[in-house]
């Protein structure tokens, strides 16, 4: 049968699990926010444990927790930072705006977890307490904030900037690959003049450069942290020497330069850089759909499409039609591209919402940009492994298509005007002709000057 214990809050008295770490408070949001099944992400819990380590030490140098303390909190957030604990965080996000039941789930687990290291769990002289100990000199209100910073800063540092500079030096390789290859421009779906892979490519890289170099300017927002402003900026209840003393213990946890947050009370009621964060995020999937819907349509066929480019065939694409394969890779990047889009939505309305002192849709917030973080980068992986490295030019179908072409005669405009080309091009187009041969039964032009300048390779 399952075994209890019994917790107490500042309300009452409540059952909770003898083996869980958690506390009351924890138990009643368990029990009071049952919605959906989205829980709390753990990065957000990691950087939890990375700020509440970083605080013990302050707490210790300010006499708040004595040594012994501090090394059994330290112990504590280490088992938290290395997945040890995952299970311990059961809350879901839909929960109190401020995340407060989330700061005390970590709170309680830290201070249950360091109760019986130290063997204090029954001493209530010397027991770790979840508010007067590990949340010392500190409110939910500061903390999530500091949290959702630490939390973005590890994912942006150690995954998607990483992963970018290497999807755009996939796509430097393709633009190697192709170069010196002049395809049909397109413009409104109707043919244009001619343009090479290399610099349609171009375009795709400058996409990425620009969302790698934007992201990094947003870095040194998301390194500001309000540390110390708890409940609504004004620092009540923190001793001087706190902040310095948390926020140099992060940058030697984590080598990332955080710093004091330039005003507290714009940190507390509003989240400006993650929603910069989550603009620059939607723009980036703007543009990736755009890339994989022209790499999805240039390779549409393979015989009744454009055909220009082939796709790996990395899996069968249909049920019942034998042979078939389909740019699934493409299909997949364009859903994460609305989902990343459609969040940037949510959290733009979110952070709109922070009435008088504090923003209370934080955990929404977190949850929806650190999905849109994790979605770009498995995306950008995915389509880099799974297409981009194998993606190859069907060169002859190429060739074929541009020497088609009826914008060829842009070329000529210089010479013989805009009127005498386009009775060239309709005359083609209307008599199932070349452009050179009905440039040649209309007379109005010579051979030698039509050959002279209407050469694709020499038009791009």
């Amino acid at each position: 049968m399952t075994e209890y214990r019994t917790e107490k809050d500042s309300i009452g008295s409540i059952k909770v699990l003898k083996e869980a770490y958690w506390g009351a408070q924890t138990q009643r949001s368990i029990e009071n926010f049952a919605i959906g099944q989205e829980l709390m992400p753990l990065e957000l819990i990691y950087g939890y444990a990375h700020f509440k380590q970083a605080c013990a030490i302050a707490n210790q140098a300010c006499n708040v927790i004595s040594e012994a303390q501090y090394e059994a909190i330290e112990s504590a957030c280490q088992a938290i930072m290395k997945s040890e604990l995952d299970d311990q965080f059961p809350l879901s996000v839909w929960q109190t705006g401020s995340g407060t039941q989330s700061n005390m789930n970590v709170n309680e687990v830290i201070a249950h977890f360091a109760n019986k290291t130290l063997d204090l769990a029954n001493d209530d002289k010397k027991a770790l307490h979840p508010n007067d100990h590990i949340n010392a000199q500190q409110s939910s209100n500061d903390s999530f904030p500091c949290a959702m910073h630490i939390a973005l800063c590890k994912v942006l540092v150690m995954d998607l900037l990483p992963t970018l500079v290497s999807f755009k030096g996939a796509i430097e390789q393709k633009m190697e690959d192709f170069d010196g290859v002049v395809r049909v421009g397109r413009t409104h779906l109707q043919d244009a003049v001619p343009i090479t892979f290399t610099q349609s490519f171009s375009a795709y890289h400058t996409f990425v450069v620009e969302a790698i170099d934007q992201i990094h300017d947003t870095l040194s927002l998301l390194y500001q942290l309000p540390v110390g402003a708890t409940a609504v900026g004004t620092g009540i209840n923190v001793q001087e020497g706190f902040v310095d003393a948390v926020l140099d213990n992060l940058v030697d946890q984590l080598n990332i330069p955080f710093t004091k947050a330039s005003n507290n009370f714009s940190e507390l009621s509003a989240h400006n850089a993650i929603s910069r964060l989550s603009a620059q995020l939607a723009v980036l999937a703007s543009n990736l759909e755009k890339m994989a819907n022209d790499i999805r349509w240039l390779g549409s066929g393979p015989r009744c499409g454009l055909g220009e480019l082939s796709l790996p065939a990395n899996e069968p694409g249909s049920s019942i039609m034998p042979g078939k394969v389909n740019p699934t890779q493409c299909e997949a990047m364009s859903m994460v591209c609305l989902q990343v889009m459609a969040n940037n939505h949510l959290i733009l309305n979110a952070n709109s919402r922070g009435h008088f002192e504090l923003n209370t849709y934080k955990p929404l917030i977190i949850h929806n940009i650190l999905q849109s973080c994790q979605l770009v980068n498995d995306a950008c992986i995915s389509f880099k492994d799974n297409l981009l490295v194998g993606l190859t030019i069907n060169e002859e179908k190429v060739k074929d298509t541009l020497s088609e072409s009826l914008m060829l005669i842009t070329a000529l405009k210089p010479v013989i005007g805009y009127e005498a080309c386009a009775k060239i091009a309709h005359h083609a187009h209307e008599n199932q002709l070349t452009l050179k041969a009905s440039a040649m039964s209309l007379g109005l032009v010579s051979e030698a000057d039509y050959d002279q300048h209407v050469n694709p390779d020499e038009m791009v």
